[in-house]
């Protein structure tokens, strides 16, 4: 299952910490690395610290946006040591390590979000995630390293693979989860419905569409599911012309 897991790093300031990270991940067997806009790269620096785990460089996939980054992604993890105004759903890496290596996620792409060095990610790129995971530490000096943060959550991701998953209350049907791209494609549906309806205000709409994420994030939709609700939504359209 590690074969599934998508690092992805935001807008890396120092190309050092790329090569860090690289070697980070093949300690703990992960292989896949996506870059969203990187200050510089490729880079000397980036090849003299990741001692070893330059395939990894040598097949990084580079996009510009956090969007074409989890297009293809299944579950979204952002990774955040900032508290926010709006909550998001809220794990531990420990906790999402556990949740995410069980059989019922084995076919399911997990893409793990950093965000820049200095001020981590920001609120409309967690807007994306469906989880935000924390890395418990000294709350006087809770900045962690960017390569040092991979790290710990690739530790984790790796010794649960050895761990029996805890069993899950709910169905285990067998649709196949969302991805990031139909998921995107459902908000926007969404809002336009609800823009068609009325029901939006201008001046909160933003803070209403990212509370109707939060929803249904927590709600891990799979593809039937969108499409049910995607039907609905084209209901409610036709009947309000």
């Amino acid at each position: 299952m590690l074969s599934n897991i998508k690092i992805i790093l935001v807008e890396t300031s120092h190309p050092g910490n790329i090569g860090a990270v690289a070697r980070a991940m093949k300690n703990m067997a992960l292989s896949q690395l996506c870059l969203v806009a990187p200050k510089q790269f490729p880079s000397a620096d980036a090849t003299s610290r990741a001692a070893g785990a330059h395939d990894l460089l040598s097949n990084v996939q580079i996009v510009e946006s956090l969007a074409e980054a989890v297009a293809d992604c299944h579950i979204i993890i952002g990774a955040s040591a900032r508290d926010r105004t709006i909550s998001w759903p809220e794990l531990t890496a420990r906790q999402a390590a556990e949740k995410f290596s069980g059989p019922q996620y084995a076919e399911n792409k997990i893409g793990i979000v950093f965000g820049r060095e200095n001020s981590g990610l920001k609120n409309d790129e967690l807007d994306l995630c469906r989880f935000l995971v924390k890395i418990p530490c000294n709350s006087a000096f809770s900045s962690l390293n960017l390569a040092a943060a991979v790290q710990v959550v690739s530790y984790e991701f790796f010794m649960a693979q050895g761990k029996p998953s805890a069993s899950e209350a709910g169905d285990k049907e067998t649709d196949p989860l969302a991805t990031a791209e139909q998921m995107e494609s459902f908000y926007q549906h969404l809002y336009q419905t609800m823009a068609d309806i009325g029901f939006l205000h201008v001046d909160k709409s933003q803070s209403i569409m990212r509370r109707l994420r939060r929803v249904f994030n927590r709600a891990q939709l799979d593809c039937k599911e969108l499409d049910i609700l995607r039907g609905i939504l084209r209901f409610s359209q036709n009947h309000n012309q």
